[in-house]
């Protein structure tokens, strides 16, 4: 659907792009009742399969988000075993992530896989049950900016202020280029094919991967929810999509003529980046996602740190538009960029590995914020620390029904767990109260007698203390807006 603004108008946040990052910013302001215009020059929503790996960390995001749901019924579902042909036509299939089991601590083990444009049509409908549309056919021309906030123009000749801009507008971000962010990284030889098609000749039930003996290769990856298949692959030196051309690029390196493609829906090349920015922010404007980084596309890393990029940002906007002091924005970069360059060493060096199964590293359950100025440490030793995600616990609550931790953290608040110190309840903080019935919530959080853990909005443990800390943690609420 495309629509355009009516009138130009005053609004909190303006984000410029609708994919991943700039729809699960809208989604975590508009849970916070937070006013934002969500724009995209492009007419329409992205086609293509792109980024179709969902890591274990961002499947608890989607949960907390309330898009989980809608993902599974589009038809998310897990990656199947890949399988080598050698050029006799033998084959071997090999897992493509580690045996792990979901725990109660970790209930998403393994990624999801879902095309892209599937996850971003499930952001979407969540968007939607929350009252709001991306504005497609809507192109950021320029803008202005001063110590209160941004003055947009668009193509369309129309302005907005905002209090605050984020440019989620992809690696060729025009909000970048414009604050003269410098992106730094490098570029690797070469440049791969990517395609969804409709086919015969395969089976659905494994990834297949082919490689010619000059080692150029083809593979082809049923796409969850869908009948289409991902072809991937080094792009030919012509770019030529017709199904002509790609039933003879297939031919050529798999050596069979009983692969054909019947269909194109959508395809593109792109060269291997590895790249970030050098700033987040530059007073009022924020970049996010692509925007601030690009990524290999080994490990499926980028999508995934594009949409926690926003997780992190979300909570934060919105508790600066609420009073919080406006250091709290600074803390976003200081937080998220080195996240990113972490993530970027992990791509480039799976890009050079052979072994193609992926291990903890890339799922993302393990990524903190330990250095942060918000890791608050009141020197308690527990089995979690002050900038670790918090895990989740089966727990029953005071009277008895069942409930896990990842319920009580769900929204867009702060919670405390544990006995904790005195401190009450209060708009933006809930006090759970659950009772560790099993032990699990003991086995995760390793709580000493008295412990108390306090929960970022995002997941993510702010402190660990025990009575006696309750004008620690005051102050530190004071801080963030509390």
């Amino acid at each position: 659907m495309t629509t355009t603004l009516e009138a130009p108008r005053a609004t909190d946040v303006l984000i410029c792009g609708a994919g991943a990052a700039g729809l699960t910013l809208a989604i975590d302001l508009a849970r916070r009742g937070v006013d934002f215009i969500l724009i995209d020059k492009a007419n329409g929503p992205f086609q293509g399969s792109r980024g179709k790996g969902i890591q274990p960390r961002s499947v608890e995001v989607f949960e907390d988000l309330g898009v989980l749901d809608g993902l599974m019924a589009l038809g998310a579902g897990p990656y199947p075993p890949l399988r080598t042909y050698a050029q006799d036509g033998t084959f071997a299939d090999t897992a493509l992530t580690e045996d792990v089991t979901p725990t109660p601590a970790e209930p998403w083990a393994r990624p999801l896989m879902a095309p892209q444009f599937l996850t971003e049509r499930a952001l979407r409908d969540r968007l939607a049950l929350l009252g709001h549309a991306p504005r497609f056919g809507t192109a950021l021309a320029g803008f202005e900016q001063d110590g209160q906030g941004v003055t947009a123009t668009l193509a369309s000749g129309q302005t907005i202020r905002a209090k605050w801009m984020v440019g989620a507008d992809g690696g060729r971000s025009f909000v970048r280029q414009a604050l003269g962010v410098k992106f730094p990284g490098e570029t690797k030889p070469g440049r791969g094919l990517v395609a969804d098609v409709r086919l015969t000749g395969l089976s659905r039930e494994v990834w297949h991967h082919f490689a010619a003996p000059d080692g150029q290769r083809v593979s082809f990856c049923p796409l969850a929810g869908t009948d289409l298949f991902q072809l991937q692959g080094h792009a030919p030196e012509i770019e030529d999509f017709s199904i002509a051309a790609l039933n003879a690029l297939i031919r050529e390196r798999s050596n069979r003529d009983d692969i054909v493609v019947t269909e194109v829906t959508w395809a593109s090349t792109f060269g291997i980046n590895a790249r970030l920015a050098q700033r987040y922010r530059m007073g009022r404007v924020l970049l996010a996602g692509d925007a601030a980084h690009v990524h290999p596309p080994t490990g499926g890393q980028g999508l995934n740190t594009s949409l926690q990029d926003s997780y992190n940002l979300g909570w934060k906007l919105a508790a600066a538009l609420a009073g919080a002091p406006e250091g709290l924005i600074d803390t976003y970069e200081a937080e998220r960029q080195p996240i990113a360059a972490g993530v970027l060493g992990l791509s480039v060096r799976l890009l050079g590995e052979k072994e193609i199964k992926r291990g903890r590293e890339a799922r993302q359950l393990d990524l903190g914020y330990e250095d942060s100025s918000l890791s608050l440490d009141l020197g308690l030793a527990a089995k979690i620390a002050p900038g670790d995600r918090a895990p989740d616990a089966p727990c029953r609550d005071r009277d008895g029904r069942p409930v896990r931790v990842f319920e009580l953290l769900r929204g867009p608040h702060w919670t405390l767990l544990g006995a904790g110190p005195d401190i009450a309840p209060r708009p933006g903080l809930v006090v759970a109260n659950l009772v560790d019935a099993d032990g699990w919530f003991a086995d995760a959080y390793g709580l000493p007698p008295g412990g108390f853990v306090l929960v970022r909005p995002d997941g993510y443990v702010a402190t660990v203390g025990r009575a006696g800390d309750a004008a620690a943690v005051e102050a530190y609420l004071a801080k963030v807006g509390l």
